[in-house]
């Protein structure tokens, strides 16, 4: 390695950058990738610092694959929605051998009898990712969002090693676009590591290696997922184009042409039938504990990738594939008291407090126990010995109570009359099985709607967390979502713990709110029964806040997705005069959504409503670019043809997919007819 001061030659910089650039990529490659590293963790470092040296003296010879440009130093304010390609479903369940076996009876019927076998992967218990590659690079990385809309995390998702920055050659060119699918993780040893060093530094311990591996590729600095020992696996190619390049036949061969390209691939095994996928499940469910990562289960798959598409998907997740969930482990413990929580909705909820244990790799001291009804089923007293597990390997759940250790001073749990926050009456709605506090201005209801209103997948106002609601509600700064907007930096430094820097980001964050869509401030209100779905119908159907909070029961039910129920809490909450408050204030704050003058994330579109289907190759825009523009025009893109296809736009050399709309009587249209369809609009 040459001194700082050693200046050679341009062409024999040049020549020992790209060999120092190839070497430290095949030492990745064979790190991440293979698991056979060659050399040492020195030698490595000492590699890349020759190179960052070589460069800092050249910046003309820098290029973004460069192994030394993984981290970037732009700190965004905020997340880029971007649609995705396609749908991003997830996978149905299974918990039975049963249900293994029924699964594979669905999919043999509808292949029409044919002989099928199966991969069996890892189901890795990380974040969902989409990586899009163009000419070999690296040029888009996406959360999975919900599935239709991702997050760009382009930005950090190049701090992670394991993912190449650029495609390895194969024995054929690199593909003109590339994209894959693949799950961000955390080793559990880096978990632990992560968590003791947050401990000494006084900060808040992540709950699992999930919830760590999320809150890191989701940070808005690049720098701080760099310093988090991020890996990723690869299993899925959800398009390839190219000359010479098209997607395998099998799930094997899908999983070794990652591998080839560069992409870390989990071990996976191949089963020639689902007798073999059943004797096979309880190895995994063995060794899922000897693992360097967490899995809960394992996807079982059908390896012939044609009748994969041929099975298609129900709304959520492919006929092709099934989670095998393994099941929850399970540990003893003693219930210490049993107090209330008042949501923001005002259910009071019981809350069983426990002598800390260790489940799923996690400390547990708490488990919600749902209602009075739930504790008299299991007859769960205060002092009982039960045994708990993590739902879905996250929320701490009591499954039962251990009779026989009972000593006969425990004691039965008394549901309060007055709600422990205000000291309002408790009552049971008819028909309902909780109990809700009747106090209007109730502490605990409106920190809990305050801390919902600021949550991410509604207005998103990242540092407003429980701890500033309360403080904010203390001083009496706030008393509903509206009072936010208007609070100045010289307010918030009076806070506990607040600092200026502090101060300044979430006058920041309030700020940037104001310019989120319309289906988000909905569901940031916090009506009963209107979850996300149920907030973007309201927000496609009605176009403003002011046209959904002038319509009548009547209107609201007839939309399809809008039961009576939901319809009558849309009325009663819009109807009061304390949302009325609310509104009148983001207005005057300049809340876009709530002043009609959102920026809409897609157009109200003329192809709304519609889905299509492309196959071939189109020749005025690259594929994923038409599936971009149907879906900015109010239109789906399914990877499948089905009854419910408006339309196939079929390019050039089209697929299998063109004889399946002709056997189910779906039209069809040229590239020219699609483009002249939206000419004006675009």
């Amino acid at each position: 390695m040459p001194d700082e001061g050693d200046i050679i030659s341009k062409e024999k910089a040049l020549k020992r950058i790209e060999e120092l650039r190839a070497a430290i990529n095949e030492h990745n490659y064979r790190y991440y990738v293979l698991d056979s590293p060659i050399i040492s963790d020195a030698e490595y470092d000492n590699l890349f610092q020759e190179l960052k040296t070589l460069e800092e003296q050249y910046p003309e010879f820098i290029t973004p694959d460069s192994p030394t440009q993984r981290v970037g130093g732009q700190v965004l304010s905020v997340f880029r929605s971007v649609p995705h390609s396609k749908p991003v479903l997830s996978l149905s369940n299974a918990f039975s051998e049963g249900e293994i076996r029924e699964f594979d009876r669905r999919v043999k019927q509808l292949a029409g009898g044919a002989e099928v076998d199966y991969v069996v992967e890892p189901k890795i218990d990380g974040l969902s990712v989409i990586l899009r590659y163009e000419s070999g690079l690296l040029a888009l990385g996406l959360t999975r969002g919900d599935g239709i809309i991702g997050e760009d995390v382009t930005a950090n998702v190049r701090t992670i090693k394991a993912i190449p920055l650029s495609l390895r050659h194969r024995e054929k060119s690199i593909p003109e676009y590339l994209e894959v699918r693949g799950e961000v993780y955390l080793p559990k040893q880096d978990f632990k590591k992560l968590n003791e060093e947050r401990e000494e530094e006084g900060l808040p311990t992540f709950a699992n290696p999930r919830n760590a591996a999320a809150g890191s590729l989701r940070q808005l600095d690049p720098r701080v997922t760099a310093s988090r020992p991020l890996r990723a696996f690869f299993y899925e190619i959800r398009e390839v184009r190219g000359e010479d390049w098209s997607l395998p036949r099998y799930q094997t061969q899908c999983l070794s042409w990652l591998k080839e390209l560069g992409f870390p691939v989990a071990q996976f095994q191949h089963c020639k039938d689902i007798d073999q996928v059943i004797s096979v499940l309880p190895e995994w469910e063995k060794k899922r504990h000897s693992l360097p990562y967490d899995i809960d289960g394992v996807v079982i798959k059908v390896n012939e990738l044609e009748i994969a598409t041929l099975l298609g998907s129900t709304g959520h997740s492919p006929r092709s594939q099934i989670a095998f969930k393994f099941p929850p482990e399970q540990v003893e413990t003693k219930v210490k008291d049993i107090i209330v929580q008042v949501g923001r909705t005002g259910v009071v909820t019981p809350v069983a407090i426990l002598e800390p244990v260790k489940v799923s790799g996690s400390t547990v001291s708490r488990a919600t126990l749902h209602n009075e009804d739930f504790i008299k089923e299991k007859d769960i007293r205060i002092g009982d010995t039960v045994l708990i597990q993590k739902a879905g390997e996250v929320i701490p759940e009591i499954v039962s109570v251990v009779k026989e250790k009972r000593t006969g001073s425990e004691r039965e749990f008394v549901m309060p009359t007055r709600c422990p926050a205000c000291g309002s009456d408790l009552v049971k709605m008819p028909g309902e099985v909780a109990y809700r506090c009747t106090g209007m201005a109730c502490p605990a209801q409106i920190k809990e709607r305050l801390i919902h209103f600021a949550s991410r997948d509604a207005m998103d106002i990242r540092g407003l967390g429980p701890r500033i609601v309360e403080a904010l509600l203390s001083s009496g700064l706030v008393r509903d979502p509206g009072d936010l907007y208007f609070l100045k930096e010289e307010d918030l430094v009076e806070l506990p713990r607040m600092g200026k820097k502090s101060a300044q980001n979430l006058v920041k964050s309030i700020e940037n709110s104001k310019e989120r869509s319309l289906d988000r401030l909905i569901f940031a209100l916090g009506i009963r029964h209107v979850g996300k779905q149920t907030a973007r119908i309201l927000a496609d159907r009605f176009g403003t806040l002011d046209e959904l909070i002038e319509a009548t029961e009547e209107e609201l039910t007839t939309i399809p997705e809008i039961g009576p129920e939901t319809a009558r809490s849309i009325r009663v909450f819009l109807n009061t005069e304390s949302m009325k408050e609310v509104v009148d204030k983001l207005k005057k704050a300049g809340v876009k959504a709530a002043l009609g003058q959102e920026v809409r994330e897609f157009k109200d579109g003329i192809l709304k409503g519609k889905t299509f289907v492309i196959t071939g190759t189109l020749k005025s825009m690259p594929r994923y670019e038409a599936e971009e523009l149907i879906v900015s025009l109010g239109g789906h893109v399914s990877s499948s043809v089905s009854r419910n296809t408006y339309a196939l736009i079929v390019g050039d050399s089209p697929g299998s997919k063109l004889d399946r709309a002709k056997e189910l009587g779906v039209p069809t249209m040229t590239e020219d007819e699609f483009i002249q369809m939206i000419k004006g609009v675009v």
